[in-house]
Parts: C-alpha cells; sequence; structure tokens
C-alpha cells in the first residue's frame, strides 16, 4: 500500500479508502513514491486554479490532470497572463495553503451539474466528455471544480511546489478549437526532493539542445520553411554523417543489407498494410494523375516491396533491410519542440524477415546491438515490453503470441523488462528503449516489434523444407529511434561536448597570422584523409577572439599555428576534454586524432 495514508484508529488507509469513509485522520504521510506524487500533485493541480480564481475572478477552467512533468491546468481567463505571473499566482497559492481548508468530496448527478455549471462553456465540455450519469465535485474554500479525485484532505499539506511555465493550449487538444492558457507546475513532499529537481531543470535549461545546436550551429529553423522541418546546417550535417557511417559499418557486420523505399506509397497499399485505417490522421496525401498517394510516416513497407522482389526459401532466412528512411508525421503545432519532436525525421530503420524458430535469436541480437551502442555514449537505459492498443489489427490470438515471444525471448535470456500495457503500435507488441541520460532525464529511443499481421496483410511467404509456403515472421527495429530526436538527446546528454568520435568538428585550426594559413590548410587536408574534419579559424579578428569563437562551438582540439610550428612542423594543442595544452609532432598529432576517431566500433 502506498505511503500517501491517513492514521485512523490506530489503522493506516490509503487516501482513496479514507475519502470514500469520510475520514479526515490524525496524520498524514506523504512521500515521494509515484503514488503519493500523484495525489500531491493532482491537489497542488487544485490549489493552483483556486488561486487563479482568486486572482483573475472571471477565470474559467478545462481539465487540470497529472501527467509526466508534473501537473498543469488548462483555463481561461480575459487577463494578459505571462511568465512573471506564476510568482504572483505561487504567492497565492502559499496564501491559501496556510489556510488549511479542507478538501471536501460530494456526489450530484450530471444534470445538475449541467445547471450549476450552466454559464460556464468549458465545464459543459467536461461534462460531455464524462460518460457516468454522477459527478463528484472537489471544494476547498470558495473554489470547486469536477475531478474524480482522490485528493489530499487538506490543502495545508501542500508545501514544496513550483509552477514552471505557461504555455497555449487548444480546447481538448484540437486545433480547430479555441486557445486557451495551459500553466505547468511541480510539486513534491519533500524541500528536498523539490530542490534537486529545480537543481536539475537548471542543469537542463543549460543543456537544451535548441540553444547549444545555435550556438554550434548545428541546426536551424526557419518559419518560411515550415514549422517542424529541421534545417541541418554544415557542423550538424558532418554530425549525422558520422553517425551514419558508424552504424552503416555495424548494420553490415550483423548481415544487414541498404535498401530504400520511396518517399511516397499509393494509398492502396497504405489500406493494405492498416496504416490508413488507423493511422491516416498522422499522415499527408497527394494526388497525381487522379491516384492518391500517401506520403510514408514509416519506412515498413517499402522494406515489404523489397521481400517481394524475388522468392525466398527457408534457407535465405533471415533476411535483413535496413534504411535511413526519411519520414513525415502530421504533428499538431503545439507538440513540435525543437529536434524532440518535428513532422519530417530519418529513422535508423531496419526490418527482419525471419522463422518462427528464430524469432529469439533475432531480438537478443538486436537487443545485443543496443546495448553496444547505448553503453558506448554512455547511456543507462531499460526496456518496456508494450502491449496491443487500443486501435489495432489482427485477432486477439496473434497478438497473444507474439506477445508472449518476446516476454519468453527477454526472459529466457534474464534481460529485465517492464510492460506498458496498451503501447504497442497498431500491427503488433513492441519492446521501447527508454535511456536516462546524465543528468537523470528518462528519453524514449528505439523499439523492437514482432508482427504477424503485415506479413499476412501482405501474403508474404518463402518456402518451407517440404516446398511448402509459410508466412515469415516481420521485425521492425531502430535503435536510435531517429537521428533527429537522438542528436538532440545526444547534445543535451554531453552539453555539446561531444565525444572525439562523433563531434562534428574534431580540430580549430588559428593560424597566428596571414602567413601561416597555407601551413593550416596543408593540415586540414591532411586531417580530411584520416577521416577527421578541421575549421579554419582565420577571420580579421584577434588572436584570443578566434580562440575563443573556437571554444564557443566546443570543439574537442584546438591547434594554434605559428611561425615555430611551420618551422619544426609541429602543432600547439589545446586539449578541450582534458584541459591539457602540450606540442606535438605532426605526425604524432595526426596519429592521436585518428586513435580518437577510431577508438569506438558499434
Amino acid at each position: 500500500m502506498s505511503k500517501v495514508a491517513i492514521k485512523y484508529e490506530d489503522t493506516i488507509v490509503d487516501l482513496q479508502t479514507a475519502e470514500e469513509l469520510g475520514l479526515k485522520g490524525e496524520e498524514i504521510e506523504l512521500d515521494n513514491s509515484p503514488e503519493a506524487l500523484e495525489v500531491l500533485r493532482h491537489s497542488t493541480a487544485h490549489l493552483m486554479a483556486q488561486a487563479i480564481k482568486s486572482l483573475y475572478p472571471d477565470a474559467e477552467f478545462y481539465v487540470g490532470p497529472v501527467v509526466k512533468e508534473g501537473f498543469y491546468y488548462d483555463f481561461k481567463t480575459s487577463a494578459e497572463i505571462g511568465q512573471g505571473d506564476l510568482k504572483k499566482i505561487e504567492k497565492q497559492m502559499l496564501s491559501f495553503a496556510k489556510k488549511k481548508f479542507p478538501i471536501e468530496r460530494y456526489v450530484i448527478s450530471k444534470e445538475e451539474a449541467r445547471e450549476k455549471f450552466k454559464n460556464d462553456h468549458l465545464k459543459q465540455a467536461v461534462l460531455d466528455m464524462i460518460p457516468d450519469e454522477d459527478v463528484s465535485i472537489y471544494k476547498q474554500g470558495e473554489f470547486e471544480d469536477l475531478c474524480r479525485g482522490p485528493h489530499l484532505p487538506n490543502i495545508g499539506l501542500i508545501r514544496y511546489f513550483k509552477l514552471t511555465k505557461i504555455s497555449g493550449a487548444y480546447l481538448g487538444g484540437d486545433s480547430k478549437n479555441e486557445m486557451l492558457t495551459r500553466i505547468y507546475g511541480i510539486a513534491f513532499a519533500t524541500k528536498e526532493a523539490l530542490k534537486d529537481y529545480m537543481t536539475m531543470m537548471a542543469e537542463a535549461e543549460k543543456r537544451d539542445h535548441r540553444k547549444l545546436g545555435n550556438e554550434m550551429k548545428l541546426f536551424t529553423f526557419r518559419e518560411e520553411v515550415g514549422a517542424g522541418f529541421p534545417i541541418w546546417l554544415p557542423a550538424g550535417g558532418r554530425l549525422r554523417a558520422r553517425l551514419e557511417s558508424l552504424l552503416f559499418k555495424a548494420h553490415r557486420k550483423r548481415g544487414y543489407e541498404p535498401v530504400r523505399g520511396p518517399e511516397m506509397l499509393r494509398s492502396d497499399l497504405w489500406k493494405t498494410s492498416g496504416h490508413y485505417q488507423n493511422y491516416g490522421e498522422n499522415m499527408y496525401f497527394t494526388h497525381i494523375d487522379e491516384l492518391e498517394f500517401g506520403v510514408k510516416p514509416m519506412n515498413c513497407v517499402g522494406h515489404i516491396k523489397v521481400y517481394e522482389d524475388e522468392l525466398h526459401s527457408y534457407r535465405d532466412l533471415p533476411i535483413k533491410y535496413f534504411e535511413y528512411g526519411v519520414v513525415h508525421r502530421h504533428e499538431l503545432t503545439g507538440a513540435l519542440h525543437g529536434l524532440f519532436r518535428v513532422r519530417e525525421f530519418t529513422q535508423d530503420d531496419a526490418h527482419i524477415f525471419c522463422r518462427a524458430d528464430q524469432i529469439e535469436d533475432q531480438i537478443i541480437e538486436v537487443v545485443d546491438f543496443v546495448d553496444k551502442i547505448m553503453s558506448t555514449f554512455e547511456f543507462d537505459y531499460k526496456m518496456m515490453i508494450s502491449t496491443r492498443p487500443d486501435k489495432a489489427v489482427g485477432s486477439d490470438e496473434v497478438w497473444e503470441v507474439s506477445t508472449n515471444a518476446l516476454k519468453a525471448a527477454m526472459d529466457r535470456h534474464n534481460l529485465a523488462y517492464e510492460i506498458d500495457e496498451g503501447g504497442g503500435a497498431f500491427y503488433g507488441p513492441k519492446i521501447d528503449i527508454k535511456i536516462t541520460d546524465a543528468i537523470g532525464r528518462e528519453w524514449q529511443c528505439g523499439t523492437v516489434q514482432l508482427d504477424f499481421n503485415l506479413p499476412e496483410r501482405f501474403k508474404l511467404e518463402y518456402n518451407g523444407e517440404e516446398n511448402d509456403k509459410i508466412q515469415p515472421v516481420m521485425i521492425h527495429r531502430a535503435i536510435l529511434g531517429s537521428f533527429e530526436r537522438f542528436i538532440g538527446i545526444l547534445t543535451e546528454h554531453y552539453a555539446g561536448e561531444f565525444p572525439m568520435f562523433v563531434a562534428p568538428t574534431q580540430v580549430a585550426i588559428v593560424p597566428v597570422a596571414e602567413t601561416h594559413k597555407e601551413y593550416a590548410k596543408l593540415l586540414s587536408d591532411k586531417l580530411i584523409d584520416i577521416n577527421a574534419d578541421s575549421e579554419i579559424y582565420a577571420k580579421n579578428d584577434s588572436l584570443n577572439k578566434r580562440i575563443r569563437t573556437a571554444e564557443k562551438t566546443r570543439v574537442p582540439m584546438i591547434v594554434v599555428i605559428g611561425d615555430e610550428e611551420i618551422e619544426n612542423k609541429t602543432v600547439a594543442v589545446r586539449d578541450r576534454r582534458t584541459r591539457e595544452q602540450y606540442n606535438l609532432s605532426e605526425e604524432e598529432f595526426l596519429k592521436l586524432i585518428q586513435t580518437k576517431i577510431n577508438e569506438v566500433n558499434f
């Protein structure tokens, strides 16, 4: 039982039970367990709404749920509220908390609620979503709102919270509806936990990939191009190319063949696959010669067409295809966020066509591949098996078989995993890879999806030992997830201080004077010969300013070239990773760079 509890007659009962019994209790014990934070943050959301209502009397409220990043409330008011007003709302919240208003629950019929809130169109919208004939209302002081609960017994228990940001949000998440104001917040049971969280958030702000991407000139977004469509600048292009090159070699070593599918396919194919019916709202469509085409949101159908190009025997399997596939998905404008959520992105996608008896080996091989990459980048990670969602294709039996196959493979190899009920793709269950970065944040990256449905829908087959036709199993697999998202995560994980082997620029070359440019260019060419990238900082600025400019790009090594270096064929090295300065011969320097670049092998 959760420690969120009320002590009653020497018995500890959870808050839900206490609420049903109408108990207030002698003691409340709160901690930072997930169950405790769920109740605490829900109650804090209502405290925030109470404060907003007192400051902005015409405020009307929609919903105020607990979410992964804390809680939020959507509301409407005629007042202009900005980030600078959050302190004022926090102060009012603390003032109310000191009054220790009890939080009381009562139940009325939905019709009574409609009459009660007849002048509040947002409440009417909430009531439209409630299927029950009776609804519960929570009241504290003069504030009350529709809510399922449970809540804390009184608002005096809410002490350690922070309002974090304000944004706009469409009513019900639909861009066709009116825009509401949304305020996010966080709350904890202890002062220490709140302090630790705020420290982490301050560090996260410093590491924000959008800020670093601008400083390091990795990528940009332009309004005239369109929201959600990143433009990769030269440094970002080099970073991507290094990742792609490392992964290309790793795939080939594991038996994958490179392929490429079209950017658009006829809608008939998307109907066969089930994307049209189950994923169509996330796709873009166009017409050519009066035929409808769908811009691909995934690469699987293209790879199915590659598989169909020739006959296959059981001896040929497993067959593995991989592609750096550009895909497009319709994301709401409000959901877009730097490289983390875009409308065009490139997946490190692969599909494995195998026999049923090969499933376990293939799953474990992919998991080993994941482990190699994540450990190289110093990520901790966990795996979650995601089961059938509400919108899905295929029978219950097929879903059960495929889900159990994933579990069996993980269990037999003693690999830990959690269950995410309903989190699977519409065509099959999957293993989600969730990584933890340098400051403790969790990110969703790659997936491994087991699919019996698409091979059946496309009538895929291979010749068995008895020359019979057998349906292959299809495994969808992306390890990074997408280059865009992974580079965003990687940028924040390393705070822009990328390891040498993927850094967009390995060496910054700073010639002291105009006469030293020629040697700088020769050195740059020799670096290219060993697959290292460099930039020459030779603008008409002071030497110190050019060195500072190079440091801002977080390049691993800076070399300064003057008369002495040219005369002796040496370089003066400033190693930004080790914080050391030293001199090396040209040959020693090139050998050092080559060693550092080649020290990683997926």
